[in-house]
C-alpha cells in the first residue's frame, strides 16, 4: 500500500529539513512524499533539491506560485498516487518513526476510509517541552457542530475518497481544514478509526492560532462550512473549542 505525504510549503528553509528528515525517518517505505512549494525565495528548493536524492525517487516536488497552502493542497491531491493520502506541514514532523507504519497496517481494513490520531505542539527551538496536546479520542461527528475536529495532520484518507468529495475549498483564508472535516463526516458519512497515538508534532504560530482577529475569522469560516454542508451550528457553539484550548485537556 502506498501511502503519499503532502507538504505545502514556502520559505520554509529553517523548518522543512525537520519534515523532511522525518518521513526519510519513517521506518514504512512505500510512501511518495509531495513537496509543494509556492516559489520560495531563502532556499527551500535548495534545500529540497539536497535532499532529493535521499529518497531514492519517492520525492516529487513542484515550486510555483500558488493561491495559499489549501490550492497547494489540492495541488499535492492532484499529483498524488497513492492508495492512501496524508498532510504533513512544512513546520511540522512526525512524532515517531512507526507514524506511517501504523496508518498502513490500519488502513489494510479495507472497509475503513481514514483514520485520525493525537498530535502536540511546541515552541520553536523547544522540541522536548509539549505546550499542548491535541487528542482526537472523544471526536465524533456530532462534535464538528462546536468546532472540534480530529487533528487534521494526523488524518489519513484514502485517496479515491477526496476523488468523490473533491478538493479543499481555495475560497477560505484558515478553516477549509475543517470545512473538509464536516463534507467527509457529515454529508460523504465516512467510516473511520481513531489510533491513540502521537502522529506530529507542531510548532506554534500557524495561521489558525494567531490572535483574536484570527479566532473571530475562524468562527465565521467554521459556520460557513457547516451551513455550505446542511449542518447547523452558531458562534456559541463554534467558540466552545476555543474553552477547550484554554484549558490544554488532555482526552
Amino acid at each position: 500500500m502506498k501511502i503519499s505525504i503532502i507538504t505545502a510549503a514556502y520559505n520554509s528553509a529553517k523548518t522543512l529539513e525537520d519534515t523532511l528528515q522525518s518521513v526519510l525517518s519513517q521506518t514504512y517505505h512505500d510512501i511518495e512524499h509531495i513537496v509543494v512549494d509556492g516559489g520560495s525565495t531563502d532556499g527551500t528548493q535548495d534545500l529540497i533539491k539536497r535532499f532529493e536524492p535521499l529518497y531514492g525517487g519517492r520525492l516529487r516536488w513542484i515550486s510555483e506560485k500558488d493561491n495559499g497552502i489549501y490550492d497547494a493542497m489540492n495541488k499535492g491531491l492532484r499529483m498524488a498516487t497513492g492508495d492512501v493520502v496524508g498532510i504533513l506541514n512544512s513546520d511540522d514532523y512526525f512524532t515517531t518513526p512507526d507514524v506511517v507504519v501504523q496508518v498502513a497496517e490500519t488502513m489494510a481494513d479495507k472497509t475503513l476510509d481514514a483514520i485520525y490520531g493525537d498530535i502536540h505542539f511546541i515552541r520553536d527551538g523547544q522540541p522536548g517541552k509539549c505546550i499542548r496536546y491535541y487528542s482526537s479520542k472523544l471526536f465524533r461527528p456530532f462534535c464538528l457542530r462546536f468546532g472540534f475536529m480530529p487533528a487534521h495532520p494526523s488524518f489519513y484518507c484514502r485517496r479515491e475518497i477526496f476523488s468523490k468529495a473533491g478538493l479543499y475549498k481555495t475560497d477560505y483564508k484558515i478553516g477549509s481544514d475543517y470545512e473538509m472535516m464536516v463534507r467527509l463526516f457529515m454529508v460523504h458519512k465516512i467510516k473511520t478509526r481513531y489510533l491513540p497515538i502521537d502522529f506530529v508534532t507542531m510548532r506554534t504560530g500557524g495561521a489558525s492560532t494567531r490572535g483574536m482577529r484570527s479566532r473571530m475569522q475562524l468562527i465565521k469560516e467554521d459556520i460557513r462550512g457547516c451551513r455550505e454542508n446542511g449542518v447547523y451550528t452558531n458562534a456559541l457553539m463554534i467558540s466552545c473549542k476555543f474553552a477547550y484550548k484554554i484549558f490544554g485537556l488532555r482526552l
